[in-house]
């Protein structure tokens, strides 16, 4: 199989989760501002999460990139994450619909979890096709953003029980790290793109 394949089937599945989070967000019963307030937690959520996704979506382009030949491991962790993306119109929904109730909130903070793992098991299988002294691998470094995130999506599922303003905070902060697309792998292939040009 092709990169571009799983590429194109990744984003596939990207769409149908926007798709299908829009479709959660139901014209209100009354005609007036009062009643399009109401849906204010449902339209907060959903728009996190539309974030959310466009970020995976940017950095995944970005790093099948760099991929230099399918393998069963990296096709089965792609999938790994295209499942564990795909849970979170569920967990959208049910945060928005309950007003941030504690569960909820914590529910949408694991799922975060979930995929934010799921991504970095996929980084480190694609980054093991190179070599330790490759560009890419040495623009990656130790991940230290992959890495808060993760500390930063646990906070939120313990704080939910508390105060779930808090872990809303942390929720768009993971976001605000992230929503300019990591420009590490970018500039590795750019780099060893040109030291290629040079040797020839």
């Amino acid at each position: 199989m092709k990169v571009h394949r799983m590429e194109a089937f990744s984003d596939g599945i990207l769409a149908i989760i926007i798709t299908i989070m829009v479709l959660e967000l139901k014209v209100p019963e009354g005609h007036d501002w009062k009643a399009l307030a109401e849906l204010a937690p449902k339209f907060f959520s959903y728009a996190v999460s539309f974030v959310y996704i466009g970020i995976y979506w940017n950095n995944h382009h970005h790093l099948l990139h760099t991929v230099h030949k399918l393998n069963g491991k990296i096709m089965w962790l792609n999938a790994l994450l295209m499942f564990s993306l795909s849970l979170i119109p569920f967990s959208t929904a049910w945060m928005g619909e309950t007003s941030f109730s504690p569960t909820p909130t914590a529910l949408y903070g694991v799922t975060l979890l979930f995929a934010a793992i799921a991504y970095s098991l996929l980084q480190k299988a694609i980054l093991n096709q190179h070599a330790p002294d490759s560009a890419v691998v040495k623009a990656m470094g130790k991940d230290l953003k992959g890495t808060l995130s993760i500390l930063f999506y646990l906070i939120p599922i313990g704080t939910a029980y508390f105060s779930t303003l808090v872990s809303c905070f942390f929720f768009v902060l993971v976001a605000i790290i992230w929503f300019v697309p990591d420009r590490r792998i970018e500039r590795a292939l750019k780099n060893e793109s040109e030291i290629s040009l040079a040797k020839d």
